[in-house]
């Protein structure tokens, strides 16, 4: 085999990798098909189940890799850059985007490594990098002149950077599988004195040369991680924070902090059940979710069942003076939208904006209806894909506690079969075991721990021999 690397900057690598495959493609599968698959669709295989592939022609792609790899990258990269300018002309200024960051990822990923020397002593090499009160710390390990490992660590400083970077490399070779080098490589400001008599190993902080290369290009590592974790935190407010702002303005609420939104199961109208999930800021706040038993309504009766769990929930949050959210969703159209207002309005006197998720044929959410009109979201705006989110975790929620009724009452009614066992008995078996799976499992002996007669016990054990396999 031909070896690469080692490369640093993983993400950069990745991104590379990627790209190599739509443009020199290999094959992408080991199974010997007999049509072609998807990837070479998308041009990511060279299509060996579709067509015949020579020798000579695979080893051609082989050879422009390795090309590729070993810097060779001008032409692919003067396409790139034509590309990128085509795509700014269109004012397509995403796409452009893309491609300049492809060129970035090629730089940094082909570009002759600083890293290596011939220099055989094995050393670890510690930088950081600081921004917006947060730390980020880059650690190379290299033996034989090869990196070996890299790893990094982001969190809140308190202190200075460097009084936080030297408890950090103290605390590094107090784990058990840090072996400590021969040699520690450091940047400015760092107590070497104090680091080479509490840890017994020579610690330097290079000003030129490959090991100043070294630090250099683990400080640089150390602020794109930074970077990519501020991203990432960006990205997340704006699919959080950002969805709930276009939410709020596409239904005319000045700003929607807390959403309540209610699901529905039952199977044939056995065992119905209602489930409630809570959003904040457009994030779940699990321990706020709520699980209802309908008590009032027979069979499936959408109106009424909505109308039951509206009035339990809202007259418990006004009987315990607890806040009420700025809107609610209702897993539906106008019957469920239409029984929740009714409750809200004409027996409680609230005045809380519901709408309705309206789903298309999919089964997905493709609008809302809200104050009798359809609300029609953009499927590319975060707060269509936020409600999405929260139809599909309040569905997941009250499946899940369907189920979980279902198995159990099934559970009950077969104990109620079993000659001897009465509702005390049962209440006490269900109590314990929880699942029939438990109950399956268990000897004589437990039960009788519980109080059980033997003769019943056996006869509880008996009714799962004759239980039919489904």
């Amino acid at each position: 085999g031909v070896y690469f690397g080692p490369y640093p900057h993983v993400y950069a690598a990745t991104e590379t990798q990627q790209f190599i495959q739509k443009v020199y493609p290999l094959r992408k599968c080991a199974r010997n098909s007999k049509r072609a698959c998807l990837y070479y669709s998308m041009g990511q295989c060279i299509g060996c189940c579709d067509h015949d592939v020579t020798q000579e022609e695979y080893a051609t792609q082989i050879q422009k890799i390795s090309r590729f790899l070993n810097g060779e990258v001008k032409e692919i990269k003067q396409n790139l850059v034509e590309k990128m300018h085509d795509a700014a002309e269109r004012l397509d200024f995403e796409q452009a985007a893309d491609y300049r960051d492809q060129i970035r990822y090629i730089e940094t990923t082909v570009e002759k490594q600083t890293i290596m020397s011939r220099d055989y002593t094995n050393r670890d090499v510690f930088a950081f990098f600081m921004d917006k009160g947060w730390l980020s710390i880059q650690v190379f390990l290299l033996r034989q002149s090869t990196i070996i490992k890299r790893e990094a660590a982001l969190f809140p400083c308190y202190g200075t950077p460097e009084d936080e970077l030297l408890s950090f490399i103290m605390q590094f070779y107090q784990e058990q599988n840090h072996i400590l080098p021969k040699e520690i490589l450091v940047p400015e400001g760092i107590d070497t004195e104090l680091l080479a008599e509490t840890l017994e190993t020579t610690v330097r902080i290079p000003k030129r040369g490959n090991k100043k290369s070294m630090l250099d290009l683990a400080t640089t590592n150390s602020e794109l991680a930074l970077n990519e974790k501020f991203l990432l935190i960006e990205r997340s407010k704006h699919k959080t924070v950002g969805a709930i702002q276009e939410l709020s303005e596409a239904l005319g609420i000045a700003y929607i902090e807390t959403i309540e939104a209610f699901d529905h199961s039952n199977i044939q109208g056995t065992n119905p059940v209602s489930a409630m999930v809570v959003y904040k800021d457009g994030k779940p706040e699990r321990k706020a979710y709520r699980k209802y038993k309908i008590k009032t309504v027979e069979g499936s009766h959408e109106f009424a069942t909505t109308q039951e769990v509206i009035r339990r929930r809202y007259t418990r949050l006004l009987r315990e003076q607890k806040p009420l959210p700025d809107l609610i969703l209702m897993d539906g159209g106008k019957i469920q939208v239409r029984a929740a207002k009714e409750v809200l309005e004409d027996e409680l006197g609230l005045v809380i904006p519901v709408a309705g998720m309206v789903k298309d044929n999919k089964h997905r959410t493709a609008s809302l209806l809200f104050n009798d009109e359809l609300v029609e979201l953009d499927p590319r705006s975060q707060a269509f894909h936020l409600v999405q989110r929260i139809q599909d975790e309040v569905h997941r929620f009250a499946i899940t506690f369907h189920r979980q009724v279902r198995g159990k009452n099934s559970f009950s009614s077969q104990l109620d079969q079993v000659e001897g066992v009465g509702p005390k008995t049962r209440n006490k078996v269900l109590k314990h075991f929880k699942t029939m799976k438990r109950m399956r499992e268990a000897d004589l002996e437990e039960f009788q721990k519980l109080g059980i007669p033997l003769k019943v016990a056996e006869n509880i054990k008996d009714s799962f021999k004759t239980e039919v396999p489904k």
